[in-house]
């Protein structure tokens, strides 16, 4: 199973229209119905606010939104002090939301895909870290891929 973020979403969105790209999109409407795409209830209310037409889709698709839950929030702190953050002094890296996403995917043992741009070689300040530095961190080990390797390991063919 995926959890997808924001970014993730929203770049599907916005770079394979629906019209276009008609048997991506069945298919994703088909790996949410089967279960295999979630996303955290943070990430389902970024989407909401930065492209409501995607929203509705997935809303028609029938998405499960993941909630966040008392342990989902503990892990997220736990990640958020192994940052170095503190209070809400986050730096150029992930912000809360964020957080609460990878803890999500986390603790489901799913994989995370996000569009966020990998760093060769991650910042020295931790608080500067984007999710895929986090995710592989030694104390988080959260899988995650970007949309394009989604597709490419899922193997489905669309023509």
């Amino acid at each position: 199973m995926q959890v997808f973020d924001a970014s993730s979403m929203i770049h599907a969105w916005d770079n394979y229209p629906v019209t276009q790209f008609p048997g991506l999109w069945a298919w994703l409407a088909q790996q949410i119905e089967q279960g295999q795409l979630l996303m955290a209830q943070v990430a389902v209310e970024e989407v909401e606010h930065k492209a409501p037409e995607c929203m509705a889709w997935l809303r028609d698709a029938g998405l499960h939104r993941l909630p966040i839950t008392q342990a989902i929030l503990l892990e997220a702190l736990r990640i958020k002090t192994l940052l170095g953050i503190v209070e809400d002094r986050y730096g150029g890296g992930v912000d809360e939301n964020d957080l609460l996403i990878v803890a999500t995917a986390k603790l489901h043992g799913h994989t995370l895909v996000t569009n966020e741009a990998p760093q060769l070689t991650p910042h020295k300040k931790m608080s500067n870290w984007k999710i895929p530095a986090v995710c592989a961190m030694e104390s988080v080990r959260a899988p995650c891929i970007d949309f394009v390797g989604y597709i490419k390991r899922s193997g489905a063919v669309f023509g």
